[in-house]
């Protein structure tokens, strides 16, 4: 038999149509519209409902109906994208938008986009122009290329490439370098999408010259080396050297084409690391093309870039699958910001954010999580600050460590476990996101921001006032 108090409170909800137009929800309704309103009750009614049939309440009580409709459509619009504090010591962290952006980039190119402008406009001759020759000078002047086309990301860069210059034909890569990126996106799936056939040649750790010419047929259109940005094999293994490959494209009429994945324009060995191939000394061993993104060691925005020869770019430009790739001002304009600074007579890694946080050492580090520990200490939190490892992050610089400085919460501590602080931490207005090591929260200060002391600080203070 029913429970008479649960039949009371479902007869005490209001119905959805008085409450939809209760004259304290008249704001809610000019601002996000009536559909949006009566979504928002409907959802407060049912979620009131389910609480009263689960046992949760079985009283009619006081409620706040406007409000608690206010609430759910507060939560229903916030912004989903949104400003965190990344205390990961993982620079180009993918999870986190990769590498930053600097803030007077982002003013520029917002100034230079907001509005209209020359996207696909020539101001010369008053004809139409091509959004792709936008940044293409600058690229040029940077990497030595005769040519360079920008596209939204370096897997459709490597699939534009392998469409436009081996479809119907076969494309040779060494076994060592069937590479998988992000999100499990492999190049073999990259290559089988393009409409070629990839062929492997050599041994997953030894691969030589000999491999290539055994692997030739008159199928073949593309010779393709895919950089290994994201492992490291050790041990008794063999590549062909870049000369070597280059040579036997100019033997065959094959054009030699890099991935190089995370590309850098800079040599990152005065920094202490490894030294990666740069684009620059990749284009000058002669490889005919070199696709790269834009977003990780370049320290831009997501994109993909293809430079090389003029020929062959040429090509690419008329490729249907092009359209479907390339990328809007916004992207355009905030590369352009990011290349320009490479020419602005200071060092990048003094004005693009990414490559500051892979250049700065260990010593300068540790005056800032000294100071960040002071801080936490002084609002009432065990924090110490003791050494650790960054890591550059992104598929950029395999199995690299870079020594560095954090801050560390022992847990347990009064109620918090270090999950427990890590979660309430994610769920503040603006998230700060640390490791979790040795039943402890960690923050490395390598990847925080101008103002992020303070960010951190704040969201400790929070969570000890319970706004978490």
């Amino acid at each position: 038999m029913p429970d008479p108090s649960v039949s009371r409170a479902l007869r005490a909800l209001p119905a959805v149509g008085r409450l939809l137009l209760a004259p304290e929800l008249a704001e809610a309704r000019a601002r996000h519209g009536e559909e949006a309103v009566a979504a928002a009750v409907r959802e407060v009614l049912d979620d009131a409902r389910g609480a009263i049939l689960a046992g949760e309440t079985s009283e009619t009580e006081p409620m706040d109906w406007a409000g608690r409709v206010a609430t759910c459509l507060a939560r229903t619009w916030a912004p989903r994208l949104r400003r965190v504090v990344n205390g990961t010591g993982v620079v180009l962290n993918t999870n986190l938008g990769r590498a930053p952006l600097a803030s007077d980039v982002v003013r520029e190119a917002l100034e230079e986009a907001a509005g209209y402008c020359n996207l696909e406009f020539d101001l010369a001759s008053g004809d139409r122009g091509d959004r792709h020759s936008v940044i293409e000078e600058h690229l040029r002047r940077l990497t030595g290329a005769e040519a360079a086309l920008v596209v939204n990301n370096n897997a459709a860069a490597v699939l534009l490439v392998v469409d436009g210059l081996a479809r119907e034909g076969e494309v040779l890569i060494s076994r060592g370098e069937l590479v998988e990126i992000g999100g499990s996106f492999r190049i073999p799936e990259v290559v089988a999408t393009s409409g070629a056939i990839l062929r492997e040649v050599g041994a997953t750790n030894r691969t030589r010259l000999a491999d290539f010419e055994a692997g030739r047929s008159d199928r073949t259109r593309l010779v393709m080396k895919c950089h290994t940005s994201n492992y490291r094999m050790e041990g008794f293994v063999a590549e062909v050297p870049r000369a070597d490959l280059v040579a036997f494209g100019r033997k065959h009429g094959l054009p030699v084409v890099e991935d190089l994945g995370s590309g850098s324009l800079i040599s990152l060995a005065p920094f202490g690391l490894p030294d990666e191939p740069t684009v620059p000394r990749v284009l000058a061993e002669g490889l005919d093309l070199v696709t790269f993104s834009g977003d990780k060691l370049l320290g831009g925005p997501q994109a993909g870039i293809i430079a090389g020869r003029r020929d062959l770019v040429d090509r690419l430009r008329r490729r249907p699958l092009l359209r479907a790739f390339r990328c809007d001002k916004v992207t355009l304009a905030l590369l352009e910001a990011t290349l320009r600074r490479y020419g602005a007579g200071l060092p990048p890694e003094a004005t693009l954010p990414a490559l500051g946080m892979l250049a700065v050492q260990a010593i300068a580090l540790e005056p800032r999580a000294l100071g960040l520990a002071h801080r936490l200490l002084a609002e009432g939190w065990p924090a110490e600050a003791v050494p650790t490892v960054s890591m550059p992050g992104g598929g950029a610089l395999p199995a690299t460590e870079v020594p560095s400085w954090a801050v560390r919460l022992t847990c347990p501590w009064g109620p918090w476990t270090e999950d427990t602080l890590a979660t309430a931490l994610r769920r503040l207005p603006c998230p700060v996101i640390g490791r979790l090591r040795d039943g402890a929260w960690w923050l490395d200060v390598r990847t925080l921001l101008p103002g992020d002391e303070d960010r951190v600080v704040a969201a400790f203070r929070q969570l000890a006032g319970g706004a978490a």
